[in-house]
């Protein structure tokens, strides 16, 4: 990374484009600037993010929103415009797919994209071919150090595609393997929603649980279920968790 110059030129550079993409670099040293924005619905791990890389001055990382769900993320990404979300997998209200399907016009604007790049617990297939087949331009896990967070952040902001070490080349062959589809057929005819709640269920959470956990009413949990059962032809819930469970979304 490179050598970082006063903090006043990284605020003046920061202040002169508060919204309009990226900051010109300050006093034209090419010192990097990067408006970031996070979603993820665990307030300590935002918080724990935020202190690792959000000291502009000496990662040139400036956060400039956060959000806990859905709703929150498309709200605050559509406001500020930043150059790179950091986006959770697992998120209340639809997921972090749902996130890139909502934001689509801002991840395609050739001028000022808004590029994501998934940092999760998770690395099962499904989440990760999921929300790149969604628009991600890179997906590493939560083990990644501070250090590397932010030198990837960088490189999504340019355009690259990132991944932790060991799903890259998962991910490759996910996606130029002819012999296999990328995507469960049976998992594809379940809407996000469903996805959520089968994994919740798969993971022994009571329907009150899920409901709190997605903001939605115990009847619809019981309505979602009853749909996975009948789309995947099974007859209860521990036939539900085994299917989860062969394939790895628990």
């Amino acid at each position: 990374m490179s050598e970082p110059t006063e903090p006043t030129e990284a605020n003046a550079a920061a202040e002169a484009a508060p919204g309009d993409g990226p900051a010109e670099p300050a006093g034209g040293t090419g010192r990097r600037h990067v408006r970031v924005v996070l979603v993820d619905d665990h307030r300590m791990f935002r918080t724990g993010v935020q202190a690792e890389i959000g000291q502009t001055d000496q990662t040139g990382v400036e956060v400039v929103g956060e959000a806990a769900d859905v709703d929150q993320a498309v709200t605050v990404i559509t406001a500020t415009r930043p150059e790179v979300v950091l986006l959770d997998v697992h998120l209340p209200g639809g997921g972090g797919v749902e996130v890139l399907r909502r934001c689509a016009s801002l991840t395609g604007d050739a001028e000022r994209p808004v590029r994501f790049l998934a940092l999760s617990v998770s690395d099962a297939a499904e989440d990760v071919i999921g929300v790149i087949r969604g628009g991600a331009r890179g997906y590493v896990t939560k083990t990644i150090t501070g250090a590397d967070l932010i030198d990837s952040i960088f490189r999504v902001q340019e355009g690259d595609a990132v991944f932790s070490p060991r799903l890259a080349g998962f991910v490759l062959d996910a996606f130029a393997s002819t012999d296999a589809p990328p995507v469960d057929e049976d998992l594809d005819r379940l809407t996000q929603r469903e996805r959520e709640v089968l994994r919740l269920i798969a993971r022994g959470y009571a329907y009150k649980e899920i409901a709190k956990q997605l903001f939605i009413s115990v009847k619809t949990v019981e309505s979602h279920v009853s749909a996975v059962l009948r789309k995947l032809q099974l007859s209860n819930r521990h036939e539900l968790t085994r299917w989860a469970t062969a394939r790895r979304l628990v």
